[in-house]
């Protein structure tokens, strides 16, 4: 299910080719913020010379947050900041995507201030073209079902939010639901950084959590023997 428009600062938009199941969830009553977990491995970011997009996005949340929040990553900028190899050009990327945890759900009202600080953010970031409204319940993107777990925190430096991009192999699972030519390249460029086998890949494959529209699904069969071929590339 997804939940309904958002807040007038913010604007949902349909990835290209994805079917409005995908539609973004970033309606302030309707998610809390939940701590990290204590022990999670600790990943160092990928920087450039000049600012990276995604990470001038989340310097600005921040900046406007009061109280402590946290944000899992995926997509490129998950891409640009998770992984000290990531070339330039992931970080061009103009939005940051994240993946809301189901315990986000409830209670609907608390956690206010992650919301203001998010619709701020995207207003201050608007003449420049860069935006945070990306953000997916996790049950919307394609996930095992132990992916929160799995989470490594980011090392970006930030004093009030902790980010976290989830394990390599969900976010192959994430690139899944579409696994067009930007995105099989990035899954190779992944493949690159972790060598996982093709018994793991189709390990991860079974346990997926896939949403159930049929869309989606075709797809992500569709991206299964491509997928196995990167890896034996």
């Amino acid at each position: 299910m997804v939940v309904s428009a958002p807040p007038p600062a913010a604007t949902a938009v349909l990835f290209p080719g994805c079917s409005a199941a995908l539609v973004p969830l970033c309606q302030p009553n309707r998610c809390h913020f939940i701590r990290g977990w204590p022990g999670y491995q600790m990943a160092l970011a990928s920087r450039t010379g000049s600012m990276s997009n995604p990470l001038r996005i989340l310097r600005k949340l921040d900046q406007n947050l009061t109280l402590p929040a946290e944000i899992t990553l995926f997509g490129r900028s998950a891409l640009a900041l998770g992984y000290l190899q990531s070339p330039g050009h992931f970080h061009n990327t103009q939005d940051v995507d994240g993946i809301l945890p189901l315990a986000w759900l409830q209670p609907p009202d608390a956690h206010q201030d992650f919301w203001q600080a998010v619709e701020r953010t995207n207003v201050e970031l608007e003449p420049d073209g860069l935006y945070l409204t990306h953000l997916f319940r996790e049950t919307d993107v394609i996930l095992q079902p132990d992916w929160f777990n799995h989470r490594l925190r980011l090392d970006v430096g930030l004093q009030k939010l902790a980010v976290f991009r989830p394990a390599t192999i969900d976010l192959i699972l994430t690139k899944m639901a579409r696994a067009d030519d930007d995105d099989l390249q990035d899954i190779q460029f992944l493949l690159r950084q972790e060598t996982l086998t093709r018994d793991q890949l189709e390990t991860a494959f079974g346990r997926a959590r896939v949403p159930d529209v049929e869309e989606i699904r075709e797809l992500f069969n569709r991206a299964r023997p491509k997928v196995l071929a990167l890896a034996d590339w």
